[in-house]
């Protein structure tokens, strides 16, 4: 992979990523099986990840009241599980379709239906984007909106150039947590954005390392480190024209991280 076939992505830390990653990390991801009690019509990983990816922007969900919900029929308010059930058809989604921008509109629309008003389901933002601590301290400046469109052209023409080179197990992890970081910094969506940036973290790693990577847990791992998760995502710095993406390792290192934890 040359520096110079990617145009937003950077590639500036892969070495040293491949030096701090586990050494073993192929085998762990080998070493991933679907749990016990997924089904032809249920998932038990696709519910973790809809739950936790949740949890990470202040759903009030359980993992066992949406497994109750989600496997046996149990009934709960409808408030209660309607987002969640929103992830989980858009990981649904993702699981049998190619990664592409088509698709990514696609499954925003799916994740963002009880949280955007229609016009703005799969649609770029045309609004200044802050992203703000609870006592309203501004912590980020997204990406302008007018700039907004061609870095993700960018993005999605450096997904389309990873998708057909030959990476390695490693790299390719390196570029996931890569692809999720960026996708957050441009923070595309008017809502949502999390919530997809993750999603296309494990769609990539699907892609290119086969279903396995349904079953990573990173979205819990996220979750149960979530202090550290968004240190890491502001260490970048204030605003989009002055990030430093050679201060991303230590958020690079959690996708990785995700396997050697079992819950």
């Amino acid at each position: 992979m040359e520096n110079n076939e990617l145009q937003i992505l950077s590639i500036a830390l892969l070495e040293d990523f491949k030096k701090n990653v586990q050494s073993n990390l192929a085998e762990l991801f080998e070493a991933l099986t679907d749990a016990d009690m997924s089904t032809e019509s249920f998932s038990f990983y696709t519910s973790v990840s809809s739950v936790f990816s949740s949890k990470i922007e202040g759903e009030d969900i359980e993992l066992d009241s949406y497994i109750k919900h989600k496997k046996f029929g149990i009934a709960f308010l409808p408030d209660y599980t309607k987002k969640i059930d929103d992830l989980y058809n858009a990981y649904t989604f993702a699981k049998y379709n190619a990664l592409n921008k088509k698709h990514i509109s696609e499954a925003h629309q799916l994740l963002s239906k009880h949280i955007l008003a229609v016009h703005s389901q799969g649609k770029l933002r045309t609004q200044n984007m802050y992203v703000s601590t609870p006592d309203g301290k501004i912590e980020y400046v997204a990406a302008a909106p007018f700039e907004v469109p061609s870095e993700m052209e960018k993005f999605y023409h450096d997904i389309e150039v990873l998708l057909k080179s030959n990476l390695s197990v490693e790299e390719t992890f390196y570029f996931a947590s890569m692809i999720h970081l960026v996708f957050v910094k441009i923070h595309p969506w008017n809502d949502g954005n999390g919530r997809s940036a993750r999603l296309l973290e494990k769609w990539f790693l699907a892609q290119k390392l086969g279903d396995k990577a349904w079953f990573i847990q990173s979205e819990k791992n996220y979750y149960k480190n979530h202090q550290n998760y968004y240190k890491n995502i502001r260490l970048l710095g204030l605003e989009y024209l002055e990030l430093d993406y050679l201060q991303s390792l230590p958020f690079l290192l959690m996708l990785p991280n995700s396997l050697n934890n079992t819950y």
